[in-house]
């Protein structure tokens, strides 16, 4: 299994979905985990916790999700606002600070 460091951190758990920016961690030989390994960990391992946490048993996520690669700075400070305006986007909060869900270590 794929090991996950949320190294940029910024994420908002929606009602429906998660925006998240992540890097994925070294192998020993200096290669990257695929996205695909990452993703099948990260949801395997939340799902399991969030169907303990509501008491229920079965499938969690949606079996699809969307990844891009960041290919420069710029590109990631739009990509890291747009994850945490996303609540305010979707008319929840009227301030991303107001929305309790999201994380991020980075003040845009």
């Amino acid at each position: 299994m794929a090991r996950v460091l949320l190294l940029a951190g910024p994420l908002s758990f929606m009602p429906s979905h998660v925006r998240a920016v992540f890097a994925p961690m070294c192998r020993s030989d200096g290669s990257h985990h695929s996205v695909s390994s990452i993703m099948r960990s990260l949801k395997g391992r939340t799902a399991r916790q969030a169907n303990l946490v509501i008491g229920r048993r079965g499938t969690f996520w949606q079996h699809e999700n969307y990844d891009h690669v960041v290919r420069d700075e710029g590109e990631l400070g739009r990509i890291i606002t747009y994850v945490l305006e996303n609540p305010v986007k979707a008319r929840l909060v009227q301030a991303r600070d107001e929305w309790r869900w999201s994380y991020s270590k980075y003040e845009l």
